[in-house]
């Protein structure tokens, strides 16, 4: 009998769907609606839905964009989730049961209202933390324990992480990190509710053996790296497409589109043989599609394949032709022109604006990494950049169901404000702001909870996340899915909206009405929710006359 109980979650997070998004009305001209290529779902920028929006960081006028790049997993390729995570999590378990980690692993199953993108693992005490742009502490958990304020300084006296400390410090950034972001949790659970171990500051002990948190996360990565390299994963999600990736009958027509007014490529690190028959999934046999079949490879002028991300934004490596009746690398570097329909292996971001007679700030490259796609190519080639967020569709949906609370967060700063507003340093006696602090932290913990046990992947309460400060920071647009690009015509001028310092937005030296740093990545989010509740009154009022 087995001496250790797998524990309930914290409260569970139940989703619910958005039954009548806001509709964005604009005068850009677009295509007719009538256009019989294109699924009549897809709504026109006139009459756009929040969900299909592209936000915007910094201006990109697409009329200057000549070369569109694409990532392939999780951009051309979006994967079902929590379907996915499942498969990879359960390889994953059974990598590390397989080396001898105790059969109880075998026990949890993945639960997807746990894990979020942009944690960081702490190596040295083994407790997965959500941090701001600057490293100071919004949640942390050890396991699945969710730490308490004082608990969290025994550990962190200041309530701040040295984010350069990459040594210590390991950020959990990609889609494919959240398996791995929950085993970690699963594996520090364990060992602390089995009696068989004993708990050290920075590990386990088992007789004389010890097991740092260290030497148990390295493990885990090097059983994500076995799970690729052996090609499992992909093995298994080919032996499953329907249940595994997402097939939109648009994606050929956005392809298609495009090419029609600018190059086309492909840069992906999955191998060739993956990727030929992902991309037949996705663009040879979409269901209901309105044209005649052509083959993938047609839809771009130049296909890379074992790109190596982030190194192929750096030196990158040999470019080598693959041989696509046989899958295998053609002998010797590849020096020629491009050859239309050839498939290449590795080279590197220059390569291939020699070979596509492209400048980088002529690209505009889409991507779900936020490091390996958009990061490297933005600081390194200047490349205008797209960051795809799937989870940006909740993340629209909690934020408009539950964007009361988000109002009362800033009345409660305001009414905090008001406080101080007649104090000066002659004043000796201290407001008592206790009631108001209390009732933030019941606010903020309820909004946590509308996106799940981590909370939401871009703030904490009125702070936000590392993950949306580097959002903000490299990636020019980004939205859910790369498909949204279809609803704006080739023409459109994404403009970002001028953002106001803290002196401009002080008092009364602020003619217009910028949105300011703050809030300034969910700023359009917010007046969606609030565009839709008037439309809902109006509903409501023209039905009652």
């Amino acid at each position: 009998m087995s001496d250790l109980t797998i524990p309930l979650s914290r409260e569970a997070f139940t989703a619910t769907t958005m039954e009548d998004p806001t509709r964005i009305v604009t005068d850009q001209p677009t295509k007719s609606d009538t256009d019989p290529s294109i699924s009549p779902d897809v709504p026109l920028v006139k009459n756009m839905e929040c969900q299909h929006k592209v936000f915007v960081n910094r201006s990109v006028p697409l009329e200057n964009i000549k070369c569109y790049g694409f990532d392939m997993d999780y951009t051309l390729a979006e994967y079902k989730s929590p379907d996915y995570e499942d498969l990879g999590f359960e390889l994953l378990r059974d990598r590390l049961v397989s080396i001898g980690y105790p059969h109880e692993l075998l026990h949890y199953t993945y639960d997807p209202t746990f894990p979020t993108r942009g944690l960081v693992f702490d190596t040295m005490y083994g407790n997965l933390l959500k941090v701001d742009s600057n490293g100071n502490i919004l949640l942390c958990s050890h396991g699945f324990t969710f730490l308490k304020r004082d608990k969290i300084q025994d550990y962190y006296p200041n309530n701040f992480i040295q984010r350069g400390n990459t040594d210590r410090f390991y950020i959990l950034n990609t889609l494919f990190n959240l398996s791995e972001t929950y085993l970690d949790g699963c594996l520090v659970d364990l060992f602390t509710r089995c009696s068989r171990y004993e708990n050290c500051q920075k590990g386990f002990k088992h007789g004389d053996l010890f097991m740092s948190f260290r030497s148990m996360f390295q493990d885990v990565r090097d059983a994500m790296d076995y799970v690729h390299d052996t090609g499992s994963l992909k093995e298994s999600t080919l032996r499953n497409l329907d249940k595994y990736v997402v097939r939109d009958v648009n994606l050929p027509v956005l392809l298609t589109r495009i090419k029609e007014v600018a190059k086309v490529f492909l840069a992906t690190n999955s191998d060739y043989n993956y990727t030929e028959a992902i991309m037949k999934y996705l663009l040879e046999t979409p269901p209901g599609a309105k044209y005649p079949k052509k083959p993938w490879r047609t839809f771009f002028d130049l296909v890379v394949v074992d790109t190596r991300k982030p190194l192929f934004f750096a030196e990158g490596t040999v470019l080598r032709q693959v041989d696509t009746n046989t899958g295998k690398l053609r002998i010797g570097t590849y020096t020629g022109e491009l050859q239309h329909g050839t498939v290449y292996s590795g080279g590197s971001s220059d390569i291939v604006c020699e070979l596509l007679d492209v400048k980088g700030k002529d690209i505009l490259y889409v991507g779900d990494h936020i490091f390996g796609d958009i990061l490297k190519s933005k600081k390194r080639q200047g490349w205008k950049t797209f960051l795809v967020v799937p989870e940006l569709a909740k993340e629209l949906q909690v934020w408009t169901e539950k964007n009361h609370l988000f109002e009362e967060l800033k009345h409660l700063d305001i009414f905090l404000a008001e406080l101080y507003k007649h104090l000066d340093s002659s004043c000796r006696e201290c407001p008592d702001i206790t009631a108001i602090q209390t009732r933030m932290k019941v606010v903020t913990y309820r909004m946590d909870l509308s996106y799940g046990q981590m909370g939401s992947l871009l703030r904490s309460g009125s702070r936000q996340t590392l993950f949306a400060s580097q959002l903000m920071r490299y990636a020019d647009l980004y939205s859910s899915t790369c498909i949204n690009l279809l609803h704006y015509p080739f023409s459109y001028l994404f403009r970002a909206p001028p953002v106001l310092m803290p002196h401009e937005s002080s008092g009364d030296n602020h003619p217009l009405d910028f949105p300011s740093p703050e809030f300034s990545v969910l700023d359009q989010i917010q007046k969606i929710a609030e565009a839709k509740r008037a439309s809902e009154d109006n509903t409501a009022e023209l039905k009652d006359t």
